[in-house]
């Protein structure tokens, strides 16, 4: 059997199998998805982390293309109770280290106990715990990856639904996953998908109906272009986001974001709507939250678990966001309106100014 260990923030060192052989470091965090593991390998969300699957067995149903989100896998490292060869071998043509035969209730409750932590891994035939060990002295907190939205982020512009009728939407990828842009496309919009550091008059130059902040990776603080697009254009142009884009946009409009224990991942999370008292289940993955929404936006969503904002409306601008994922890959459908919402955002005529009689 093929050596694997686990090195966990403290110096706690976990013996599997190893699978896919390698080394790498990351931030340990789990989710508690049943399916949807080619989705979740491959969300741009995931970029610097190392991903547990708590759900015992990992690849019961193949892998296939047609269902990835992104062009590669972003986690730095596989963990679960049991893969399947098929899944094992895409792991291992692209050089992702991968253990299993480990006890990951173990690892989930350590994970809820003490938070998401900096961990380490090494597999191979002469790994050695002090392998893994030194991966997690070298690991960095997930808020010092500075630059991680370069890693996720197209290099330059692309346009998706070139052809359609519909609105025109500004897409500032920060990890956008692609079925995002291709529930936009369905719904008639052309989609240009900007960098993450793209200016004011890249964007300006598309004239776009909508600015659309996607979901990506890491701390919101470490997106300061994105953060400064949205306070450029959302005086004059509707705003929209989707997870890291709900906390992006309450930072530009004066709100304040956190880091969570252990975050929200996985496609089961209950969100209460506070206006219709409706209970939907959705898809998240995310490690951040936004904190205070500041005086701009009023939270019309909650996490029913936690009490975390999951929606927020603006109260002075056009704007709305939700912090899970409406798109529903993987996961519930209960809420795929919400990009028919954002595209009537575009459409709907601002009422005239009400003027007191004198």
């Amino acid at each position: 059997m093929t050596a694997a260990y686990v090195a966990l923030e403290g110096g706690h060192v976990i013996e599997g199998r190893g699978r896919s052989p390698g080394t790498a470091r990351g931030e340990l965090v789990f989710t508690t998805a049943y399916s949807g593991y080619e989705e979740s390998l491959t969300d741009p969300s995931y970029e610097e982390q190392v991903l547990t699957f708590s759900y015992p067995l990992i690849g019961n149903y193949g892998v296939r293309e047609e269902r990835f989100e992104s062009d590669r896998i972003h986690p730095r490292a596989v963990i679960a109770r049991e893969l399947t060869d098929d899944v094992v071998e895409w792991l291992d043509s692209e050089d992702v280290p991968a253990v299993d035969h480990l006890d990951t209730r173990d690892v989930v409750t350590d994970v809820r106990e003490e938070g998401a932590m900096k961990c380490g891994i090494a597999v191979g035939e002469n790994a050695t715990p002090d392998d893994a060990l030194a991966e997690l002295e070298r690991c960095k907190a997930m808020s010092d990856h500075t630059e991680i939205g370069e890693q996720v982020s197209v290099a330059e512009t692309t346009t998706h639904g070139a052809d359609n009728d519909g609105e025109t939407v500004a897409l500032v990828d920060c990890g956008v996953k692609g079925s995002i842009i291709d529930s936009l496309v369905a719904r008639d919009a052309t989609v240009h998908v900007f960098p993450h550091d793209a200016t004011a008059a890249d964007v300006d130059a598309v004239d776009p109906d909508v600015l659309f902040i996607s979901n990506g990776p890491g701390d919101p603080a470490n997106y300061q272009a994105a953060v400064d697009l949205v306070s450029e254009f959302v005086e004059d142009t509707p705003v929209a986001g989707i997870c890291l884009g709900q906390q992006i946009v309450a930072r530009a409009l004066g709100g304040t974001t956190e880091k969570m224990a252990f975050g929200h991942r996985g496609v089961n999370q209950p969100v209460l709507d506070l206006e219709s008292g409706q209970v939907v289940m959705t898809t998240q993955n995310h490690g951040y939250t936004v904190a205070d929404p500041g005086d701009h936006l009023e939270v019309t969503q909650i996490n029913v678990n936690d009490d975390t904002p999951e929606g927020l409306d603006g109260t002075d601008y056009d704007v709305i966001t939700r912090q899970y994922h409406p798109e529903a890959n993987p996961g519930p459908e209960d809420t795929l309106d919400f990009f028919d919402d954002v595209l009537e955002l575009a459409t709907a005529e601002t009422p005239p100014a009400v003027v007191a009689d004198d």
